[in-house]
């Protein structure tokens, strides 16, 4: 598929469901089920973004391949000056407490922390307008930050197990920079999209030789910068980028996306929505 223009791709929101990545991954096609099991560093909070992702959306999302494509937002676009925009809410997304996710939760959501808007309202029941103080067409990328993820109510998110997302996991267990636990919830609107494994446990490994380790010695199935030497004679294991810079590493049984996003760490924070066993 030819790469399209971005300024094109803003005018509607479903056009993002085209541009989803639809390349095949040297491990076949994603499935459900198994538990993954995620050794990290305690470095620049990838545990908390890792579980901000999986139990919370944002209104957009950006692709591994640099697209925009819609998570609560079903479709958006701009008026000519690029000043205005509407997004229209998807009608099959639920918190975690079985609620509907409702246009004022996402106004109070955005209200939280956008600068540079003149206002946030809401326009019937599925639709939010937006009038920025200066024109910008790239906005719709802003709000894709987890500064902008959508919580119940529009509350600060605060504790890693905190139960007001809407995204594809339930945090069951979760200890602050230490590990947690998600299982993944049933009949979520993503299903078949994304949010693969069953369950996920993630778990602080301060030292990359015992990260090394725990991944050598089987007790985890992906590692996040381990200790090169250690590993790099390996031949069950598939290194990302490559394995003279190993960001993470995994054993042959997890499934790894043909393309892996690089603005951020663990797929952009993403890892546990688009991995998945095989």
């Amino acid at each position: 598929m030819n790469r399209l223009d971005r300024r094109a791709l803003f005018t509607s929101g479903a056009a993002a469901a085209l541009l989803a990545a639809t390349g095949t991954s040297v491990h076949g096609a994603p499935k459900s089920g198994g538990t993954l099991r995620l050794a990290l560093p305690r470095d620049g909070g990838m545990m908390a973004d890792l579980a901000r992702w999986a139990s919370h959306d944002a209104l957009v999302e950006i692709g591994p391949d640099g697209v925009l494509r819609g998570e609560l937002a079903a479709a958006w676009r701009s008026d000519a000056t690029a000043r205005q925009w509407w997004f229209d809410l998807r009608r099959d997304a639920q918190f975690l407490s079985g609620r509907d996710v409702s246009v004022s939760d996402v106004v109070a959501s955005l209200k939280r922390g956008l600068d540079g808007v003149a206002a946030v309202e809401a326009e019937g029941a599925a639709r939010i307008a937006i009038t920025l103080c200066i024109a910008n067409p790239h906005f719709p990328y802003l709000l894709a930050s987890a500064d902008f993820a959508i919580t119940e109510g529009g509350v600060d998110l605060a504790a890693l197990d905190q139960r007001t997302g809407s995204g594809c996991y339930q945090i069951t267990r979760a200890n602050a920079d230490r590990d947690f636990r998600a299982e993944r919830r049933r009949d979520h609107y993503k299903d078949a999209q994304s949010g693969w494994f069953d369950a996920v446990e993630v778990t602080v490994i301060p030292d990359p030789k015992i990260r090394a380790e725990a991944l050598r010695d089987g007790f985890v199935d992906v590692a996040a910068f381990p200790a090169a030497q250690m590993l790099r004679d390996r031949r069950d294991l598939t290194f990302h980028p490559s394995v003279e810079d190993m960001q993470l590493v995994a054993h042959h049984g997890v499934g790894v996306p043909r393309v892996i996003g690089r603005a951020a760490a663990l797929d952009d924070a993403r890892l546990l929505e688009r991995w998945w066993m095989v």
